[in-house]
């Protein structure tokens, strides 16, 4: 089958390569255009990019699909039976969803109608859910609302963090884009129950600051979901402090106050939470500073008992 495959970051590098090994044809790889940063303003180009140049397939790069008056004619040029979309970044206009023979379809990373939106491990993980899945569906004009065309529930592992589970969805969902399309013929097309939608909007650099009135399992979760970006972060001595491990502790606490450090022991800093709950920081990374143990982080940066998380 002839395809033209949207997508940019690392998680939609393994449908692009196990559609390719399937013998599927990838005629046009879009993906969102090269970035520049630092003081240099150096160049830097998509995860997806680099994997399809790697692969010499043709790369498009519009900077934004939906004001190019030349994307359409593109596409068509490619004459895909089918669009793919994994993690593109860009909402696509209905003249290029409707293009293909198939039309287009997107592989989502929930169960929808649930997290519906650009960061659904990340809202799944932060709501302490226990299992989240994967959704193909077919692409329409509205944010995630086609219709479903084949689904696998997955659970969550204990602790496994956002970037964990991203990959381990990305490579089931690769498998399942494969699958689905050995049976196009066959698949029966399911409205979403859109009275059961949840959302799973954009992450922004604040959500990742800790609430310590939260309860510690809360706080578990907020750790989890937000590695490794925004990261979550807390502030001592008017410094940022990320946390990027780190777990309830099964114990209540009836002295201390929320953000209060109760204990400084092998196994991490001990703080007091929401609700006489206890949370364990394990590793941490001060400002300016690599990743560390966090009770060598404790050592350096001479905290003890009784001093507060902010």
């Amino acid at each position: 089958m002839r395809i033209v495959f949207f997508g940019s970051p690392d998680t939609a590098i393994p449908s692009l390569f196990k559609l390719e090994e399937a013998g599927h044809e990838i005629k046009l790889v879009v993906t969102q255009s090269d970035s520049f940063s630092g003081r240099g303003r150096r160049s830097s180009s998509s995860p997806v990019k680099k994997a399809a140049l790697d692969r010499n397939l043709p790369v498009y790069q519009p900077p934004r699909i939906r004001k190019d008056p030349h994307a359409l004619e593109i596409i068509q040029e490619a004459q895909p039976d089918i669009i793919i979309v994994v993690a593109y970044g860009q909402i696509i206009p209905s003249s290029i969803i409707y293009a293909p023979l198939h039309n287009s379809w997107n592989l989502h990373f929930s169960l929808l109608p649930k997290y519906r939106g650009a960061a659904p491990v990340q809202w799944a993980l932060f709501k302490g859910e226990k299992i989240t899945g994967l959704t193909i569906f077919e692409l329409n004009e509205k944010m995630d609302e086609g219709d479903i065309l084949n689904s696998l529930e997955v659970p969550i592992h204990p602790r496994e963090k956002a970037y964990e589970l991203e990959a381990r969805l990305a490579s089931l969902g690769s498998e399942l884009l494969v699958q689905t399309l050995d049976n196009i013929d066959r698949i029966k097309k399911t409205p979403q129950d859109h009275s059961q939608a949840t959302f799973a909007p954009l992450l922004k650099k604040e959500d990742g600051k800790i609430d310590w009135t939260k309860t510690s399992s809360d706080i578990e979760n907020q750790v989890r979901a937000f590695n490794p970006w925004p990261s979550s972060y807390t502030f001592i001595s008017n410094k940022r402090l990320k946390i990027l491990e780190g777990k309830k502790i099964d114990r209540p606490e009836k002295n201390g106050i929320p953000g209060q450090i109760l204990s400084i022991n092998k196994w991490g800093i001990h703080v007091c939470c929401g609700n006489q709950s206890v949370f364990q920081i394990e590793i941490c990374q001060p400002e300016n500073k690599s990743a560390m143990d966090a009770v060598d982080f404790s050592h350096g940066a001479r905290i003890k008992a009784g001093d507060l998380f902010n």
